[in-house]
């Protein structure tokens, strides 16, 4: 062997242990919710295996970590499923479910036999096939017998193992369920919110249309989850019991559902049905029902299908939290980036326990979705803790009173034009000082989690902006409190307060201000990296598309938008202004200093009242020294900080052996006296 053979032999081997070392990490964090590294470790090794095969791409694999993000697809190909990926029978009432019971228990002619109870995930349907244990093909349902090829999609979610562990068939057919969970859903709708885009109805709908995204790089920024709940080896099943299909897949490296039972007759079903729904509430992804299947894959082979759906399962549904009302009226709102909204505001109705008046339409597509017209009686449904939506018009009670609605091609507000640009589904006013989006800037500007203006609220604001007393941000410094002393119902006192507190958002330092100010796209996690990263203001003012793209996790989008920001000299002006009245603008210290690695990578879950710290100051301490906060307990969750009066989420962390810290011990790792 010649010295390049010698020196091609040693990448192929680091380029193997590369990928074996990732893969052990990745089903360390995602399976075992054990890592041993840190993120920022983590992605040394992925870059470094990168750079590995961009340099020798004879070595790639189909396995390899490096193929789970692709990029963009011209569009999916159809995919027909070598066994039928049927649906299943619904039952609403346990009346329903005792009948299925009695007609397997018929089939079963005397036979013993006993059922597993599963919880039915709201998601999507895929099909993932593995040869020789390789990943090599991803589908969704579709109408059972041709569905969507989404392969370079699935790949990106990380519970879905690339190559499967120790012995197995060379053809293994996995089915399972994709969803993503209700916190990841309610982050990313939060940061949608903030930055004026379009947020997304439910986190079913969310993973549906996530998956059937083009661009793979895209899918993989979302974090989606997958439960499996079959297994075939070609169209038959692998074992004797539907529960050992579980115990396979686990063995193999997926993360199955925990919360699924054997039960040996109705009586058992109805109560594991109960539990769950009982549950339902506290769990960090949304369900539907239970589904109940023979746990005996000979009698289930043996108790067939209909044309439509297996003999052998039935889905329990829950009844969602609905209710119907009537459309009274359409208002837009108008957000900081100029977003036009549609509330509609309907007749009061009692639902889940509260009285709803108002629900959320997304966009203009939504409301021509729903062909809604002012006057129309509505189904609407509130999921979880998300606002109540609008889920379909009941046109059978139309008397011919109602009216069309046109949405607005003028912004509510100013009057100005409203454009929607090519390909987006949001309408935005085009005025740069709408009086909307000035107010809407600096309610936000003042949010505790920017600059941190107590006392500066909508009625101010309003007021402020109304006047001309306030144009931009930066006006704000230039307020006196003889100015907010003259305002109606504004006492020299709480001027002088609010004045302080206007003064001391100066000292907030750069990472709340990048929150604050105007930058698209960039919520509080992109503003700390980008802090962290720059130092001041001036140094990233000065950044190319090129070197913001570049940054880990800052991505094109994000990158292009803060250089046009910068570029804008309304925006620099607004900064200059800043600059000269004393607002900090940059990030003390060394650039590593405020990260601890007890801190970084770990997931934090706060819950209970803290005596010494308010939510808000906890999630910052835990955040500056490379922590995550998290808003739901699962197996990832590090740490749960509980305070007094700790309630489901503490029950939850104690149940899946989460680590609990009083506020004592938290205190301790911060060395706070």
């Amino acid at each position: 062997m010649n010295l390049f053979d010698l020196a091609e032999n040693k990448i192929k081997i680091e380029i193997e242990s590369l990928c074996a070392e990732i893969n052990r990490h990745n089903e360390l964090y995602y399976q075992q919710n054990a890592p041993e590294i840190a993120d920022f470790e983590f992605d040394k090794l992925l870059e470094r295996l990168k750079k590995l095969e961009e340099e020798n791409p004879q070595f790639i694999t189909p396995d390899s970590p490096t193929q789970r993000v692709g990029g963009r697809a011209e569009g999916f190909k159809p995919f027909v499923h070598r066994v039928p990926l049927m649906s299943l029978d619904n039952s609403y009432d346990l009346e329903d479910l005792k009948a299925f019971d009695e007609r397997c228990r018929k089939l079963a002619d005397g036979r013993e036999f006993d059922y597993v109870a599963e919880l039915k995930i709201d998601g999507l349907s895929v099909a993932l096939h593995y040869e020789n244990g390789v990943l090599v093909a991803g589908a969704t349902r579709g109408d059972g017998r041709t569905g969507d090829d989404v392969f370079s999609n699935v790949k990106t979610i990380r519970t879905i193992p690339m190559r499967l562990k120790g012995d197995f068939p060379e053809k293994t057919e996995v089915r399972g369920e994709v969803f993503m969970a209700r916190s990841v859903f309610e982050k990313i709708n939060a940061e949608l919110e903030m930055q004026g885009e379009k947020t997304y109805a439910n986190p079913r709908n969310f993973a549906s249309g996530t998956l059937r995204q083009l661009d793979s790089s895209i899918v993989a920024s979302r974090k989606l989850d997958i439960f499996p709940y079959d297994l075939l080896s070609g169209a038959s099943k692998m074992f004797p019991s539907h529960w050992q299909i579980f115990e396979w897949l686990e063995e193999k490296g997926f993360h199955t559902n925990p919360n699924r039972r054997q039960c040996a007759n109705f009586d058992e079903l109805a109560e594991f049905i109960a539990e769950m729904q009982a549950k339902r509430d506290s769990l960090d992804y949304e369900i539907d029902g239970v589904v109940v299947k023979v746990n005996q894959t000979r009698l289930q082979e043996e108790f067939g299908a209909t044309t439509k759906a297996p003999r052998w399962a039935i889905a329990y549904k829950y009844k969602a939290m609905q209710a119907t009302t009537q459309l009274e009226a359409i208002h837009v709102q108008v957000g900081r980036t100029g977003s036009l909204t549609p509330v509609a505001y309907l007749k009061p109705v009692l639902l889940a326990g509260t009285t709803v008046a108002r629900a959320s339409l997304h966009n203009e597509d939504e409301i021509k979705r729903l062909n809604l017209k002012i006057g129309d009686w509505v189904l609407i449904e509130k999921s979880g803790e998300i606002i109540p939506q609008v889920l379909q018009v009941i046109e059978s009670r139309r008397n011919g009173s109602e009216t069309d609605y046109e949405f607005p091609k003028n912004c509510p507000v100013c009057n100005w034009n409203a454009v929607r640009p090519e390909g987006e589904v949001v309408t935005r006013c085009t005025n740069p000082d709408c009086p909307a989006k000035v107010k809407a800037r600096i309610l936000y500007y003042a949010a505790r989690k920017a600059m941190d203006i107590e006392g500066l609220g909508d009625v101010l604001v309003e007021t402020l902006v109304d006047s001309g007393m306030v144009k931009s941000v930066a006006d704000l410094y230039d307020l006196t409190v003889e100015q907010i002393a003259a305002l109606e119902r504004k006492a020299e006192k709480s001027a002088t307060k609010l004045i302080e507190q206007i003064e001391n958002s100066k000292t907030r330092g750069l990472q709340c201000l990048l929150y604050g100010i105007d930058i698209r796209h960039v919520g509080e996690r992109y503003a700390k990296i980008l802090a962290n990263h720059y130092r001041n203001i001036d140094k990233l003012a000065e950044a190319s598309i090129e070197e913001l793209d570049a940054i880990h996790e800052i991505g094109l989008t994000v990158a292009v938008s803060v250089f046009n920001f910068f570029q804008n000299p309304r925006n620099q002006e607004v900064i200059n202004k800043l600059k000269e009245k004393g607002v900090k603008l940059e990030v003390d210290g060394d650039a590593s200093a405020s990260f601890d690695e007890r801190f970084v990578g770990k997931t934090f879950v706060l819950t209970g009242k803290l005596e010494e710290f308010t939510r808000d100051d906890a999630a910052r301490l835990i955040e500056e020294r490379g922590g995550r906060v998290s808003s739901s307990v699962s197996k990832k969750t590090d740490y749960v900080v509980a305070g007094s009066d700790a309630g489901s989420k503490l029950t939850k962390a104690e149940s899946l052996g989460v680590k609990v810290l009083s506020e004592d011990e938290f205190k301790e790792m911060f060395a706070v006296a």
